[in-house]
């Protein structure tokens, strides 16, 4: 484990849990990378000035279409539940708010611009809250772009986003939304949130996914501010924007993947940016005081017996307060970084040990894919391969003691044996708890180490 302490970012750590040891002609190393940020919560004020925290821009996206009237107490939720996120907003963090139809409106403070936070504009975008009314259709990606447009407008570290939306996107292409998202990646981070169940979870989460946010289902319109003051003091949390996952591997190496599987399963392969001689950078987001896993799998050169190699090397690259970013090269940012070994031996007890936090996580990565799939087989009628698909799901959660998506499997299945994974299909599912589970089947229990 290797970690660096400055008075003015969070202090990181990488610790790596692998077996290392592979067979004769074994080329498959897996290792959980577990990323650790202490110290955001005990920043000094006099380093950030009056809101005591980093600076922070915050943009609230909030769906006005015709079908919030439906009924009428959900546009009441929802203007109650923005206005509590306002109200935990720091002092002197840059805000606005976002009208969300086919078209997006600046609804405070309006003319291009942020707010600056304080008792007198929490107040005044309050009154604007309470003038909102519905009416028009869904483009979500124009929210996207007008939100990305005032958050670049200001000179902060942290920009994120919150978006709320009822509806499908119904008044753009999903290449449109697709561009948005892509052109909005990297730029800002969001929080997505249905509420009610009328909404398309794929199109929420992957709002969430693109962004680095995260992404859940309000049933009930009451609960809104509940969770927009979470989300709010979350945000509020985060003390670092824009930390990459640094993996280095040398001649001969490819990577396969590499995911994060805790909190919540997320595939990060596809987002590598090169950053040097076999070097890329894997996007995380921003950090607050919080610790998450990484599932690194890579192939390595096959070796004879008694061999030992550094099949790569993980290292985080950490933007500085004033906006540089820290890497000093090869000895990885921060010098906070985690090496991943493979050694070559006969003896078979070790070759083929599982180490627990890997075996663990590709557990829950297999879970997430099941529910996933069973929830998709049931919607196209394959009955029997959604029964076999949920009925793994079942067996895996069980034994990894992933209570909450037990309990959420046990409202779509009658769970008959679970160590077995012997389940029978509801025949008849609410369809706010079926959209639970498809919006929380990526959430990870963490391996009791």
């Amino acid at each position: 484990m290797a970690n660096f302490a400055k008075p003015d970012v969070p202090r990181f750590s990488v610790d790596v849990y692998q077996n290392a040891y592979l067979p004769e002609g074994g080329r498959e190393v897996n290792a959980i990378v577990t990323v650790t940020a202490t110290g955001g919560g005990t920043v000094a004020a006099p380093l950030y000035g009056p809101g005591r925290g980093p600076s922070a821009a915050v943009v609230l996206m909030v769906d006005c279409s015709g079908s919030m009237d439906y009924p009428p107490t959900k546009m009441r939720n929802a203007q109650a539940a923005t206005a509590a996120a306002v109200d935990a907003l720091r002092d002197g963090t840059r805000f606005a708010v976002i009208a969300g139809t086919h078209v997006a409106k600046e609804v405070y403070p309006g003319g291009g611009a942020l707010a600056v936070a304080d008792a007198g504009t929490r107040e005044e975008a309050k009154q604007a809250l309470r003038r909102l009314d519905a009416g028009g259709g869904t483009a979500i990606g124009t929210w996207l772009r007008l939100a990305d447009r005032l958050l670049s407008s200001a000179d902060v570290t942290i920009r994120h986003g919150i978006l709320l939306t009822d509806g499908r996107n119904e008044h753009e292409s999903p290449e449109d939304l697709r561009a948005a998202l892509d052109a909005c990646a990297g730029r800002f981070t969001c929080d997505a949130r249905g509420v009610g169940t009328d909404w398309e979870v794929k199109e929420v989460t992957g709002i969430a996914s693109a962004l680095l946010g995260t992404a859940d289902i309000v049933a009930d319109p009451a609960g809104l501010a509940a969770d927009f003051t979470r989300m709010m003091e979350t945000a509020m949390g985060k003390e670092v924007a824009d930390v990459a996952l640094r993996v280095w591997t040398p001649v001969g190496t490819t990577i396969r993947y590499v995911k994060q599987v805790a909190p919540s399963v997320e595939n990060l392969t596809g987002r590598r940016t090169e950053a040097g001689p076999r070097a890329g950078d894997y996007p995380t987001g921003s950090w607050g005081d919080e610790s998450r896993d990484y599932h690194v799998c890579v192939e390595v050169p096959a070796a004879g017996l008694g061999q030992e190699m550094l099949a790569a090397r993980v290292s985080l690259v950490v933007p500085q307060p004033d906006g540089t970013a820290q890497n000093p090269g090869a000895e990885g940012a921060q010098g906070a970084q985690g090496l991943v070994r493979a050694v070559w031996t006969d003896d078979m007890a070790a070759s083929t040990a599982l180490n627990p936090q890997v075996a663990h996580y590709t557990g829950q990565a297999e879970l997430a894919q099941a529910i996933q799939q069973g929830l998709d087989l049931r919607k196209a009628g394959d009955f029997d391969g959604a029964t076999a698909k949920l009925g793994r799901a079942v067996q895996l959660a069980g034994a990894s003691g992933n209570a909450d998506t037990a309990k959420l499997l046990a409202k779509v299945v009658d769970v008959v044996d679970a160590a077995t994974g012997t389940v029978r299909l509801k025949t008849r599912v609410a369809e706010a708890d079926e959209m639970t589970l498809e919006t929380r089947s990526t959430k990870t229990v963490r391996v009791k180490k």
